[in-house]
């Protein structure tokens, strides 16, 4: 089309890469692992590049304190799913083909996933995702370019098959709380669009076969000197094959987020309460606010739900509430959680005039 030879005149253009280079980006699959800082310039710079497909996954939700480095985000999108907001206003740029899966990435759904694509991006800012991409890529056959940011530092590589890949580079986890996240230490801003963009160069060498890939090198960013440093590793031969999937978060030492809440801690937190009992149960007695959907009525109720919602189930005694919680997890509620003890354990502990049956 000659709107597409307009568009993409000045990459065509280039020395060494060409109409075939060009065509290649058309007919390329991309997995992007995180629509955050990284993934906010990985995601505009591979659609404008012609990339023909990307499918975008994150499970979190735009803040405000994102904005300052994640720009593929607006204010407008502030409680919007990640995935979802980036994919937008990756169709603003440029005609793609956008797949955005607003859940976690996780050895459930991480190996169907790879099997669609060509490559993967990874954007993730914590090892558990880092390690189970990894392991999920090796499994698969399929390259990785991976990156990471830590205040005024970042670094990257790529992994191909049968090349050394990150296991190699970080035979084990750092111990939990050594590394700071961008919450406790912060992030330079410019840090992150540097290496989202040398990320992004490294994929589009990989897509079109252009240039010498990152592979056995770390090429590493420091904002405050604004210098750079190479790093180069092979494979480590004591290191085992990859086998099969594992569980990241006890690998890698992560405390798992409890699905259950007590009447305490619900006390000084502001969820979505999802009352599942009956009508006539919630005339005796309701917590402030709660939603009133009766467990029978649930499923058919969920999908006018947001599942990246913090959700906490409310029932008399915490039965019914489990049951509700084992259904919206299997819907991909993956942040609801339920009030043990129920309402009775309210009314014991936190509100004494509440009636009780």
């Amino acid at each position: 089309m000659e709107s597409d030879t307009a568009r993409y005149a000045r990459q065509v253009a280039l020395p060494g890469f060409g109409s075939g280079a060009q065509q290649a980006l058309g007919a390329s699959r991309v997995l992007v692992i995180g629509a955050g800082g990284l993934g906010s310039t990985v995601i505009p710079a591979l659609v404008a590049a012609g990339v023909g497909s990307l499918t975008v996954v994150d499970d979190d939700s735009v803040e405000l304190s994102n904005l300052h480095r994640q720009y593929v985000h607006s204010t407008a999108d502030v409680g919007r799913n990640k995935a979802e907001s980036a994919s937008a206003r990756a169709l603003q740029i440029a005609p793609a083909v956008m797949t955005p899966v607003g859940e976690r990435l996780t050895a459930a759904n991480a190996l169907p996933l790879f099997a669609d694509h060509d490559l993967v991006i990874d954007g993730s800012d914590n090892f558990v995702t880092r390690y189970l991409v990894a392991d999920a890529a090796e499994l698969s056959g399929i390259p990785v370019v991976w990156g990471a940011v830590s205040q005024y530092g970042g670094q990257l590589s790529v992994t191909t098959p049968g090349g050394p890949g990150y296991r190699d580079l970080f035979p084990a986890p750092p111990s939990p709380g050594s590394v700071l996240s961008c919450e406790e230490g912060g992030v330079f801003p410019a840090t992150v669009a540097v290496i989202g963009a040398l990320m992004a160069g490294e994929a589009l060498k990989l897509l079109t076969g252009v240039g010498s890939p990152l592979v056995g090198r770390v090429t590493a960013y420091d904002a405050l000197g604004g210098s750079f440093r190479e790093l180069q590793f092979g494979p480590d031969p004591q290191r085992s094959a990859v086998t099969a999937l594992v569980d990241y978060e006890a690998f890698c030492g992560v405390e798992k987020r409890s699905t259950d809440v007590s009447a305490r801690e619900l006390s000084g937190m502001h969820p979505l309460i999802i009352d599942v009992r009956e009508a006539w149960e919630a005339e005796i007695a309701a917590l402030p606010d709660s939603l009133l959907i009766p467990l029978g009525s649930l499923e058919s109720v969920a999908p006018t739900l947001d599942p990246h919602a913090d959700i906490v189930l409310v029932c008399h005694h915490g039965i019914r509430s489990a049951q509700a919680l084992g259904l919206l997890q299997s819907l991909g509620f993956n942040r609801a959680r339920h009030l043990t003890g129920g309402i009775d354990a309210w009314a014991r502990e936190i509100d004494p005039t509440m009636a009780r049956y």
